[in-house]
């Protein structure tokens, strides 16, 4: 296993994990950063602090009871359905492309491709607030036109690695694709 450190779109340090299990099979994981305690004390004591200045006016003890549950909520809420810590890519030649994300509470919520659906894996590029954003995105195959595009799937859209990172994903999946390419072509199937 071989990890790399490089940096988000927004600048943040991110790892990249390549692992090749076979000739074609690999697994590429973008690690994210691990919630910060400094920062979740930070919020925690800000919305628990503006509870006890209502306090303070109203003389209500209820606004300190909610200020303490919905701070609870908010932090279940936050680390079951929106901090992901990794972003992974399973792909496997010979049977599709498998899409991993792992939140913070520990779910994870994955995503299989069959190969024979993957048109190309490329590098996107989208302009966002006067910058431009690369991404890389899976293309699936339209059942009806061979040459046409059915979907658009982007990949590592929590992590945002920048184009150095995508550029290294993207090599060992077209390697992959490029394998299985080869093979069809010598076996004779289309």
């Amino acid at each position: 296993m071989e990890e790399r450190p490089y940096r988000s779109a927004s600048g943040a340090p991110i790892v990249l994990r390549r692992r090749q299990h076979s000739a074609s099979c690999r697994e590429l994981a973008v690690r994210c950063p691990r919630l910060q305690l400094r920062s979740l004390s930070a919020v925690t004591s800000a919305v628990w602090l503006a509870a006890y200045a209502l306090f303070v006016l109203s003389e209500n003890s209820m606004v300190l009871s909610a200020a303490i549950f919905i701070t609870l909520i908010g932090l279940i809420i936050y680390l079951h359905f929106v901090k992901i810590d990794q972003e992974s890519l399973l792909v496997i030649g010979s049977l599709g492309i498998q899409v991993t994300s792992s939140y913070a509470s520990g779910k994870e919520s994955t995503t299989f491709i069959e190969m024979g659906q993957v048109k190309d894996v490329v590098i996107n590029e989208a302009i966002h607030m006067q910058k431009v954003v690369y991404y890389l995105c899976i293309l699936l195959q339209d059942p009806g036109d061979p040459q046409g595009i059915s979907e658009v799937v982007p990949l590592f859209q929590s992590s945002k690695p920048r184009l150095d990172c995508l550029i290294e994903v993207y090599k060992s999946c077209q390697e992959i694709l490029e394998q299985r390419k080869t093979a069809l072509q010598s076996s004779g199937i289309k």
